[in-house]
């Protein structure tokens, strides 16, 4: 069942992305709970690797260090976590599954260095806005009172990290291109959802 904090997070998260998820995702994930955790587990690793990956790439951009470095501690731990309810429910980690919703997102990127620099932080905003809206539903769906309170808390952290991504982006650049670019890029991360069939995975 559905909390408050539930409500305000998917409220949040639907404020900016442009499609909201189908109830059908809702289903696959209660209907393959092991599943969705290995998918879950290689989502924050990467998570982490990534936020790693903004700082070396741009050691010219030192405003972007601090909060990146947290981050990827913060998605490592995530990943610890993850680990280790699959471990309590005796679940075996597979080998990683392509992720065709970020793939999909990272081919609309730009490869200019400004305008990929730009993207890297809008799109990250909605995938994490993305992730913050699902675990949310997940955390008013699932029947085990434990799990409801782990995913809620899921929920509540992307919900900080995609409003990190977002402040970021004006730091960086003029809040003005910025709403431009996210609004072009939010019509293709909702056309990506539209036509991704609903599996037990994050995206």
């Amino acid at each position: 069942m559905s909390d408050a904090s539930d409500i305000q997070v998917v409220n949040a998260a639907r404020h900016l992305l442009a499609a909201p998820t189908d109830s059908a995702w809702v289903d696959a994930v209660r209907a393959d709970v092991d599943s969705f955790l290995i998918d879950h587990a290689a989502c924050e690793r990467k998570a982490s690797a990534m936020a790693v990956s903004m700082i070396c790439h741009y050691p010219d951009r030192p405003a972007l260090h601090g909060p990146m470095s947290d981050l990827a501690l913060e998605e490592m731990a995530h990943y610890r976590d993850v680990l280790r309810l699959i471990r309590a429910r005796q679940v075996t980690l597979t080998r990683d599954r392509k992720d065709p919703y970020v793939n999909q997102l990272r081919a609309a990127m730009r490869t200019e260095r400004d305008g990929f620099f730009q993207d890297r932080l809008l799109v990250a905003a909605l995938i994490e806005a993305r992730g913050a809206e699902r675990f949310a539903l997940l955390a008013g769906a699932l029947d085990e009172p434990s799990m409801r309170r782990f995913y809620r808390r899921f929920a509540q952290s992307e919900a900080r990290h995609f409003r990190l991504f977002l402040d970021l982006a004006d730091e960086f650049f003029e809040p003005h291109d910025n709403s431009a670019r996210l609004a072009a890029l939010r019509d293709i991360e909702a056309a990506i959802v539209r036509v991704l069939p609903a599996r037990a995975a994050l995206h």
